[in-house]
C-alpha cells in the first residue's frame, strides 16, 4: 500500500490510522484495520535502551486490557544510538525471553527522516508535526482510529493507565 503525505494543513487528508498496512515479525503485512473499535498503544521500541524495562509495563497494560479490546503494538527502531541493531527475530526473542512480550511486535523501522515508515509520518504529522525525540514515544489510539494522546519515552506506561481505561469505557 503506497500512502504520499500531501503537505495540507492537516497533514494526511482523508486518511486515517486505518489506512495503514504493517509488518508483523513473521513477515506478514497486516492492515491496521483489522483493530478497527479497539484502543491502539503504538510505541517504538528498542532493547538496549535505558527505557527498555518499559516493556514490563506495556505487556501488564496489555495482558490486564486486552480482554477489552486492547492493543500493544511496537515497532522496533535503531535510529537512536543504535539501540536495536540484532535482527528482528533477535529482537522477538529477546523481548519474549526478557519482557514476557505478547503484544504484537513489528518488523524493524524508521520513525523519522525521509526513509521514515508511513505509519510514523502520520502519526508525526497528526500530533503537530513534532518529531520522535526518543525510544518509548507512544500514542494512544481510541476506538474510532484517532489519537488522543502521545507520550514522550521517559512517560512509564503506568502513568496513563487511566488514559486508556477512559477509551475502553
Amino acid at each position: 500500500m503506497m500512502l504520499c503525505y500531501n503537505n495540507s494543513k492537516k497533514g494526511w487528508d482523508n486518511m486515517s490510522i486505518y489506512d495503514f498496512e504493517v509488518t508483523e515479525m513473521s513477515g506478514e503485512k497486516v492492515s491496521l484495520s483489522k483493530y478497527k473499535d479497539q484502543v491502539i498503544l503504538i510505541v517504538n521500541t528498542a532493547s538496549k535502551c535505558g527505557f527498555t524495562k518499559q516493556l514490563t509495563g506495556l505487556e501488564e497494560l496489555y495482558k490486564k486490557y486486552e480482554d477489552q479490546g486492547f492493543v500493544v503494538l511496537g515497532f522496533p527502531c535503531n535510529q537512536f544510538l543504535a539501540q536495536d541493531p540484532k535482527s528482528n527475530e533477535a529482537i522477538n526473542e529477546f523481548c519474549q525471553i526478557n519482557y514476557g512480550v505478547t503484544f504484537k511486535m513489528h518488523e524493524k523501522i524508521k520513525v523519522n527522516g525521509r526513509n521514515a515508515d508511513p505509519l510514523y509520518q502520520y502519526l508525526v504529522a497528526e500530533t503537530d508535526g513534532k518529531k520522535i525525540p526518543w525510544n518509548f514515544t507512544k500514542f494512544l489510539i481510541n476506538r474510532e482510529g484517532v489519537i488522543t494522546n502521545r507520550f514522550e519515552g521517559k512517560v512509564e506506561p503506568e502513568s496513563f493507565e487511566k488514559d486508556i481505561v477512559t477509551l475502553l469505557d
